[in-house]
């Protein structure tokens, strides 16, 4: 938000033909009592100095846009694109409006924003108990809410990190994909995702009962029937997810989790693909080695059908103990991909390899899930004795229970994280002393972030 109130005062200044000039904005109502922050705005980035501006000019936009005869004015009117209701609601106070009223009583964007700059929740609320994951951008704690005493998973990521590797759409994707998946069974939920100056936090569902990937790792293969399990609610979650128009594009035993009853529980949005209606097309090359579908090796168009590619794959993994066309050599694996026949081995049913066979086609014309998508899949014979209306209920008892004995229990978890010490800035608010030039960048660039469920206020 910086920059944009930088951006602003200058167009205040160096475009004042457009206004006349201050003095004849004034003119226009003395009585509105409009003020606007001194020139100098180089060479001081105290926090507090920034502070100070920011509640000037905000107030300074506020007079603007909430006074009528200000507002009316055609050349406020076309300095502030006030004619587009969109800017509008950029430029009032977000926390006046929740996502289903604006300036015209109708609803821009179906997606709650919530609060982009002043959510309620902060890093303090939090007591932050041991690491249990790491990633790129950041670290996954376990955390408990001081005042409700419930515990969480909560992402913490750099800032600078995202937008160093330029990934910042992937992370706000990430973001909006959770707060449309939030009501899924086999999908994680997001209870509030908040910001500081240099770090993105997502408040998450604590699942306790570890990754499918550490699971295989220990047990080498799955018996058939939980394979079946596990994949009918991975295909439950995909489904899903097609039904709101994303490709998920990242399925692997590492984003599969376990929860403390044994269920699955999809987790990293971050690949993910928004606005894919009926069998629309895609060509970012993006995914998982071991994974990837073959036209996306080729870097051709591909479509929802690369989710039924991972599938199979995980699948195939679950029950063979490796993906598929597996190699340590990277190259030969995508040459394997591309072109080396699939060989099923006969220790698994006759509809296991024929829904094996069905997924791992490598046209993705010809795959199982092609011509109807998800239906498709829950017909297969592989999957007749699944009831999926008792599935997606959680009603089939899983046929693997990790055993957790309470929320706190961390066996299923990576010693190496666990052994981590939580860094001391984790929990700290505004612990940048000096705001430098990038992180005022960030500031503007990861505005919308942040997510305050619009029933609640922040933890009571």
């Amino acid at each position: 938000m910086i920059n944009i109130y930088i951006s602003f005062i200058l167009r205040c200044f160096i475009h004042t033909q457009m206004f006349h000039s201050y003095t004849d904005i004034k003119k226009i109502n003395p009585d509105s009592n409009l003020r606007l922050p001194g020139k100098k705005i180089f060479g001081n980035l105290d926090p507090e100095f920034i502070k100070q501006r920011r509640e000037g000019l905000d107030d300074f936009i506020q007079k603007l846009i909430t006074t009528p005869i200000l507002s009316e004015n055609p050349e406020v009117r076309t300095f502030l694109s006030l004619d587009n209701p969109r800017n509008v609601q950029q430029h009032l106070d977000p926390d006046q409006f929740t996502d289903s009223e604006n300036m015209n009583g109708k609803d821009p964007n179906p997606v709650n924003l919530g609060p982009s700059e002043k959510s309620s929740v902060k890093p303090s609320d939090f007591e932050f108990l041991k690491v249990i994951g790491k990633g790129s951008f950041g670290k996954v704690l376990l955390a408990r809410h001081k005042k409700e005493s419930k515990v969480y998973a909560v992402k913490v990521l750099q800032k600078q990190a995202i937008m160093k590797r330029n990934e910042v759409k992937h992370i706000m994707s990430e973001r909006n994909v959770l707060l449309k998946n939030v009501k899924h069974p086999f999908l994680v939920g997001l209870h509030y995702s908040f910001q500081t100056k240099d770090k993105l936090y997502f408040v998450l569902d604590y699942v306790n009962g570890g990754e499918l990937f550490f699971h295989l790792q220990r047990e080498r293969y799955f018996p058939e029937q939980r394979a079946k399990f596990y994949a009918a609610e991975m295909a439950s979650a995909i489904g899903y997810l097609h039904s709101l128009n994303i490709i998920y594009r990242d399925l692997k035993p590492e984003n599969i989790l376990l929860d403390s009853k044994g269920h699955v529980v999809l987790t990293d949005f971050g690949l993910c693909k928004e606005g894919i209606e009926g069998m629309g097309t895609t060509s970012t090359f993006c995914g998982t080695p071991e994974y990837l579908a073959p036209e996306v090796l080729r870097k051709q168009p591909y479509d929802k059908t690369v989710d039924w590619w991972c599938l199979g794959a995980v699948l195939y993994e679950m029950m063979y103990g490796l993906p598929p066309f597996y190699s340590r050599d990277t190259a030969e694996m995508y040459d394997n991909i591309l072109y080396k026949p699939l060989r099923l081995r006969t220790n698994v049913s006759s509809a296991a390899r024929s829904i094996l066979e069905g997924l791992l086609q490598k046209e993705k014309e010809n795959r199982l899930g092609a011509k109807r998508d998800f239906p498709e899949i829950q017909g297969h014979d592989f999957f007749m004795d699944i009831n999926w209306d008792e599935l997606d209920k959680r009603k089939i008892q899983p046929p693997y229970n990790p055993n957790v004995s309470g929320q706190l229990d961390l066996k299923h978890f990576d010693p190496e994280f666990v052994r981590e010490p939580v860094p001391a800035s984790i929990g700290k608010y505004g612990s940048c002393k000096m705001v430098s030039a990038s992180v005022v960048e960030a500031d503007g660039v990861f505005e919308g972030f942040s997510y305050v469920p619009p029933s609640e206020d922040a933890f009571g």
